[in-house]
């Protein structure tokens, strides 16, 4: 099948419908997650290189950009069941990072299978392009769970959603986060807003958490 059976894959990205099984006003595919995380991840490399940072492009386009081709394979696992316990969040990614590699094993030329192993592995780590890809990734969430609650939705799994997304971007020591949190978000949270959500409360006990964990029901009024 050669390259063929690559981008014939890639229209399965787009019937991968994130957070399945909720109530959702609108439904998000993997495939526009994907285009999402590569635009946010150049603005945030745009800033952090506006702070000194070296910034390798290529590496960044390319882990950004793939970051979730293996769900083309398990599909989109909620974030709750995946990160149930470490354990469980290391087997499903050997499961995925296992797929991927057969399928480039069987379908992908020769000469080509270092360049796809390369582009396809996990690109969350700890150099700065990785940091980046984690960052943006978990902005999205943040995107698509704000919209799901400015419209009243109040499925807790958004409410988690938003408010473990925050938790995590603040731990990411990135001058990209700084911006984020200091001259975006305020942006988005002072939006008028109309919601039985109190999606402020929700942002300032995520950034000011600690050890203590909320309990979604007493977000809802």
């Amino acid at each position: 099948m050669g390259i063929h059976a690559y981008f014939r894959s890639l229209n399965d990205l787009e019937r991968i419908i994130r957070c399945p099984g909720k109530f959702k006003f609108e439904e998000h595919s993997v495939a526009a997650h994907s285009w999402k995380v590569v635009q946010y991840a150049k603005t945030l490399a745009d800033i952090e290189e506006k702070n000194g940072a070296s910034i390798d492009w290529k590496k960044l386009y390319e882990i950004t950009s793939s970051h979730d081709y293996g769900e083309i394979f398990i599909g989109d696992i909620k974030t709750p069941v995946k990160h149930a316990s470490p354990e469980l969040r290391l087997l499903i990614q050997k499961v995925e990072e296992g797929m991927v590699y057969n399928f480039i094993e069987e379908q992908i030329p020769e000469e080509f299978k270092e360049i796809f192993h390369n582009q396809l592995r996990e690109g969350k780590d700890h150099s700065i392009e990785g940091l980046i890809l984690e960052v943006a990734d978990k902005m999205d969430q943040v995107y698509e769970a704000f919209a799901e609650l400015k419209r009243g939705n109040t499925e807790k799994e958004f409410i988690k959603m938003y408010r473990d997304a925050l938790i995590k971007i603040n731990t990411i020591p990135l001058h990209c986060v700084d911006y984020f949190l200091k001259n975006i978000l305020p942006d988005m949270v002072n939006d008028e807003i109309t919601s039985p959500v109190d999606i402020k409360r929700i942002t300032e006990e995520a950034l000011s958490y600690r050890d203590q964990r909320c309990n979604p029901q007493n977000i809802v009024s």
